[in-house]
């Protein structure tokens, strides 16, 4: 008997620790809601994310925005008469936080669907948006140019004694010229002047190539004349220089094109500036063309490019002080330049600067230390041929 109880109490079950057990579902429960709160974290950024590429999305689907040019305003009404770059012109809403900014001449941005302005632009006043060159001070002066004496003495009582010293002309009692036209060969010199004389009375230059003026749609060139005298009054002393003046100045005719119209408007947008010129101060007007035989007469009376100055091709000294000019820091063995001047008969200051430059290239492919006369040679024969080839493709063209 004693034994068969010894018997059953060895097959009793251990005892069940019941705070054990708590302790372990509690740990668990710990460990879930930390997982939960790093799935919940990771929720909140990757709604983020979405969120984020979903703005971008739409961004990109969005259509872009017309640009158009306040014509008139109503403020009480806040609508606007905007014309767009096609000419068109559309009476349209703004905003009320637009209120101050927009006016007559104001450059806007609108939806495409329903034309309301959402944004007032700055004005341009950027030259490279508005195809202008603009110099705070040109580097260049009268020491990069060889010859052009008498010219440069012309253009010296034409332009720098009036922008250095005006008094002299108001002691006198005469006017200055108002504007001096450079004609002459292409690759002459015009520009380089232009911007000798701006070095010299340290003005701004400010270059506008009269092709850039002749824009395609109405009345964009005669805007481009106004930002152009804008932009040299905000600038000055500042030298307006406007190369390949034909371009816009040739002599009008009765039979005329749209395209022949919109030329003429900004040809009488320049003359009606130029005729305002007067007033300003410290500002000189330089014109360049090769054909001046084409310039209408009204660009030539007094008041406006009342002073000519022809730029001729150099002669054989002149052609001798560019060689020296542009080849001043090359290392020369023996070239005698002299005999360049001689075999560059007729050719232009910029022929010359193509001529040295193509002499460096040859003797830079032999790998050589040295330019010598024989690299000028070929470098004649190669600018100059290429030249008459030119010259006889335009003759049987």
């Amino acid at each position: 008997m004693n034994d068969e109880n010894q018997g059953t109490m060895a097959r009793k079950p251990p005892v069940f620790d019941i705070y054990d057990y708590v302790t372990r579902l509690e740990e668990q429960v710990r460990l879930l809601h930390t997982e939960k709160n790093l799935i919940v974290s990771k929720n909140s950024q990757m709604e983020i994310e979405f969120q984020k590429m979903r703005k971008e999305l739409d961004e990109m689907r969005k259509p872009p925005l017309i640009v158009g040019t306040a014509q008139e305003v109503n403020l009480e009404e806040k609508t606007a008469i905007i014309k767009n770059t096609n000419g068109l012109e559309f009476l349209v809403e703004f905003e009320k936080e637009h209120l101050d900014l927009i006016k007559a001449g104001s450059r806007v941005a609108m939806t495409q669907r329903s034309l309301k302005v959402v944004r007032v632009l700055n004005d341009i006043k950027d030259p490279r948006a508005r195809a202008m060159e603009v110099i705070e001070r040109p580097e260049t002066n009268f020491s990069f140019i060889g010859g052009l004496k008498k010219e440069t003495r012309e253009l010296e009582e034409a332009v720098i004694l009036p922008l250095l010293s005006p008094e002299k002309f108001e002691k006198l009692g005469i006017e200055a010229p108002s504007g001096v036209l450079l004609h002459g060969e292409t690759g002459t010199g015009k520009t380089l002047l232009a911007k000798a004389i701006a070095n010299k009375t340290n003005s701004t230059f400010i270059k506008i190539t009269a092709s850039e003026l002749v824009r395609k749609y109405i009345g964009e060139g005669a805007e481009l004349v106004r930002d152009v005298f804008k932009l040299a009054e905000e600038k000055k002393p500042s030298i307006i220089f406007i190369d390949e003046l034909d371009a816009i100045g040739t002599i009008r005719s009765d039979e005329t094109s749209g395209g022949d119209r919109e030329v003429q408007r900004t040809l009488m947008q320049l003359l009606s500036e130029m005729d305002g010129f007067k007033k300003r101060k410290n500002i000189a007007i330089i014109g360049a063309t090769n054909r001046i035989d084409v310039i209408d007469p009204a660009l030539l009376r007094p008041g406006r490019f009342d002073r000519m100055v022809e730029i001729p091709l150099p002669d054989l000294n002149e052609r001798e002080e560019i060689f020296a000019i542009h080849s001043g820091s090359m290392p020369l063995d023996d070239v005698n330049l002299r005999i360049l001047a001689e075999k560059t008969d007729g050719a232009s200051g910029a022929e010359i600067k193509a001529i040295c430059m193509e002499a460096g290239m040859l003797a830079l492919r032999e790998d050589a230390d040295f330019i010598t006369q024989n690299d000028f040679l070929k470098a004649i024969d190669k600018v100059l041929g290429q030249e008459e080839e030119k010259s006889e493709e335009k003759m049987f063209s």
